[in-house]
């Protein structure tokens, strides 16, 4: 559990083994981190914004398709934030009416 957290956390220092080892699925990879950091509550922590900078500059050396990293990262911040909110929107009110 501790190496896959780990993985995850230094997600951008392994991308181009991950990229040449998984091809196309690595876009996949890249979409559920992203998804998974905007869309639940409980993982800011996960490494999405070093990642999209990271798998920018693999795209200027020609290792990403540009354009399908724009639409695989908008879609994963789209969808998770309308995530984000459906979840705020059902349970949070719980937890405010439980602090009140």
């Amino acid at each position: 559990m501790i190496e896959l957290l780990s993985f995850f956390l230094h997600i951008d220092k392994y991308l181009a083994v991950i990229f040449n080892q998984y091809g196309l699925l690595t876009y996949l990879l890249l979409f559920l981190v992203v998804f998974v950091e905007t869309g639940l509550v409980f993982m800011p922590f996960l490494p999405g914004d070093s990642l999209i900078f990271i798998a920018g500059t693999f795209a200027s050396a020609g290792i990403f398709n540009i354009f399908l990293l724009f639409v695989t990262f908008s879609l994963a911040a789209i969808i998770g934030d309308s995530v984000n909110y459906f979840i705020g929107r059902e349970i949070g009110e719980i937890f405010y009416l439980k602090k009140g």
